[in-house]
């Protein structure tokens, strides 16, 4: 099915006034959908950006957005109740690695709470495709590289990852019992222009601008598979228009993790090409023009060592897949930077 018979509705965004929300709020309306964004506007980093990309998103004809809690059960009916999506990307969710360990339960009220309540909104309104952000943490203590969505997740080193696994879990259960067709896409650190602030590519930045130190833990021996957030945000318009269908070749005695009898996938969504964390400050110096002051430290709680995404079903099944050079996507990023913060 292709977005012509998805598209007599709304798209329902929920984390509109995120980092990745806003991209795919943009390229939504760019093509013509009907878009109702939402977003608690939380203080977990400044809520400024988040209104400034709002505010950006708001020159665009076609946008309508609610300030809302999905964790509100209540609040979240009235949402579905007065936009009826045909499709729901839900991006809303409590990030950070580190914030879930020292603040468990935000974490849990943010990614699972909010989730059953869109999950049960979205199978009240016979919503046609549910597309939601599930995170390369799952993998976890996994080391078998690169991470393939048939791998185990067992093995969580989060309480950010735990609730991330828990959504797809979730998210299966809705699809199984309701026939509420899921797919369930695996970020890979994702950076771009209104990227996050608390995310290694703007710390990097603002300190090296700010002639600052920076943090590298584990002395730096650490790879991760940067992935550019308009590679994320085409992955995700490509796999909404394409809703989950049950695998026929499904087998119960012998079951296959990111496919089901019920209408649900799930699809890493990465660069395919990790980047040792000092090369990737050694670009960013290359890039602003000036060193980094750096601060090497041991390993901290949470972190793994490597991130690498196997993305041969979303090459398979939607025809794309992350290509941005590091370089590139670098470069955009500190353009933005210096634009919106004036260095």
């Amino acid at each position: 099915m292709g977005r012509n018979a998805l598209a007599s509705g709304s798209v329902l965004v929920t984390g509109a006034a995120g980092f990745i929300g806003m991209q795919v709020c943009e390229r939504l309306l760019a093509r013509g959908d009907q878009v109702v964004g939402v977003d608690a506007l939380t203080p977990y980093y400044d809520p400024a950006l988040k209104r400034a990309r709002l505010n950006y998103l708001k020159q665009h004809t076609g946008f309508t957005f609610y300030e809302k809690d999905l964790a509100d059960t209540e609040a979240t009916g009235d949402v579905f109740s007065a936009a009826k999506p045909d499709r729901v990307v839900h991006l809303a969710a409590q990030p950070g690695v580190r914030a879930s360990i020292d603040d468990p339960f935000t974490c849990i009220r943010a990614n699972c709470d909010a989730f059953v309540s869109v999950l049960e909104n979205a199978r009240r309104h016979e919503v046609k495709h549910l597309v939601f952000a599930s995170s390369s943490s799952v993998y976890g203590a996994n080391r078998t590289l690169p991470y393939a969505t048939h791998q185990s997740v067992d093995h969580p080193v989060s309480l950010y990852a735990a609730s991330k696994k828990a959504n797809e879990l979730m998210a299966h259960t809705y699809a199984h019992v309701h026939g509420l067709p899921v797919t369930g896409l695996r970020f890979f650190t994702v950076y771009g222009p209104w990227g996050r602030p608390d995310m290694a590519v703007y710390i990097f930045t603002r300190a090296i601008f700010e002639n600052t130190p920076i943090k590298i833990f584990n002395n730096g021996n650490m790879r991760r598979d940067f992935t550019y957030v308009d590679d994320i945000a085409e992955g995700v318009l490509r796999t909404l228009d394409r809703p989950a269908a049950p695998n026929p070749a499904w087998d119960p005695e012998r079951p296959e993790a990111a496919t089901s009898s019920a209408p649900y996938r799930i699809y890493n969504i990465g660069n395919n090409q990790p980047v040792n964390l000092l090369d990737f400050v050694a670009s960013l110096e290359r890039i602003i023009g000036k060193p980094a002051i750096r601060d090497l430290r041991p390993m901290q709680a949470g972190d793994v060592l490597e991130t690498c995404a196997d993305i041969s079903a979303l090459q398979r099944d939607v025809g794309f897949a992350p290509s941005t050079p590091l370089a590139e996507g670098l470069s955009k990023f500190v353009a933005w930077y210096r634009g919106y913060h004036g260095a």
